[in-house]
């Protein structure tokens, strides 16, 4: 099969990468499983096992897609529908348009909040992270997102740590200086800041946490910091909201709606088993499984099938943000 995914970030992704990363990997592993992998993605990309046709923003997918691609896997900003048999992941919570039918979404939640059931679970491929060091002392916890984003909520994750007797935050993906936050800044010498990092920098961080402090205040659709801190062994201490009920088994990390409750949480972390944050990660949310789900869709729609009987939608026609913290 000849497959071409677009994407609108550049490849290979760079330093925290996201959709990008998460598309690298498929077209990895498509190619490993004999499958031929064409990107569209924006100018400067490159890859080594794929051809990459830079991406025209001006011009239509159709005058980008080549004859011969039996499928096109689209990933970003949706306007036209091509002509050839397509999939559509939608990766966040942006309703501006009609979904079509054979559009994906990347959690259970994600798809319900939509009127649809089907979904597919992101996977990362593990080999190109360094290695996780389980038995490592563990001395303090980490925030991983952009910390510009309101809704991640970055200011709860360090109230949580500055309500417990002496626990210290690293926060990857922000500044203490924030003018986009309405003027944040944090002087407490607990909270330590490492702006956008890459896979070398993050992976010294995680291998010294005790958990990813993430209490997120809109509906997730699915977070790559979840499975990314799992990876490493660290269980995850989040708000309800979203994903993280369907991905944060109570074996693995704890949900509250609060900074006195997560305060609470962050002082008993020994109950949670790194290995078994480690195992769940690598073995539920890698490339391969992901790879072998949209397979399973991609052959579906080749059959002349769609992923559903009617365009999926908002339902209540609206995000609700800000959801529930204290």
């Amino acid at each position: 099969m000849k497959i071409l995914i677009h994407v609108t970030s550049e490849l290979p992704p760079k330093e925290y990468g996201g959709i990008n990363r998460v598309v690298w990997g498929l077209g990895k592993t498509l190619v490993k499983k004999g499958h031929e992998v064409v990107f569209l993605a924006p100018e400067g990309s490159c890859c080594d096992f794929a051809h990459v046709i830079p991406l025209d923003r001006s011009l239509p997918i159709d005058d980008q897609v080549p004859d011969d691609v039996d499928i096109v896997h689209l990933n970003g900003e949706l306007e036209v529908k091509p002509s050839k048999p397509f999939l559509y992941t939608q990766h966040g919570n942006f309703n501006r348009y009609p979904l079509p039918k054979n559009t994906v979404f990347v959690s259970r939640r994600h798809a319900e909040r939509h009127g649809s059931e089907c979904f597919v679970h992101n996977g990362l491929d593990w080999s190109e992270y360094p290695a996780p060091e389980l038995d490592q002392p563990r001395d303090t916890f980490h925030f991983l997102g952009n910390a510009a984003w309101r809704i991640k909520n970055v200011k709860g994750a360090i109230r949580s740590v500055l309500k417990t007797r002496s626990e210290t935050l690293e926060v990857l993906g922000g500044r203490r200086l924030n003018f986009r936050m309405g003027f944040r800044f944090t002087l407490s010498p607990r909270i330590h800041f490492h702006g956008m990092v890459n896979d070398r920098e993050k992976a010294v961080v995680l291998n010294r946490s005790k958990g990813l402090v993430f209490p997120v205040r809109w509906d997730e659709p699915f977070g790559l910091a979840i499975i990314e801190s799992l990876y490493f062994g660290c269980p995850v201490f989040g708000s309800p909201h979203g994903s993280l009920p369907e991905l944060i088994k109570p074996e693995f990390g704890a949900l509250v709606t609060n900074s006195d409750d997560m305060a609470a949480l962050l002082q008993d972390t020994e109950r949670f088993s790194r290995e078994a944050c480690h195992v769940y990660a690598r073995d539920h949310f890698n490339a391969e499984v992901m790879t072998e789900r949209y397979l399973t869709l991609y052959h579906h729609i080749l059959e002349g099938k769609t992923l559903a009987e009617t365009e999926p939608a908002m339902v209540g026609g609206h995000i609700k943000q800000f959801l529930e913290w204290n």
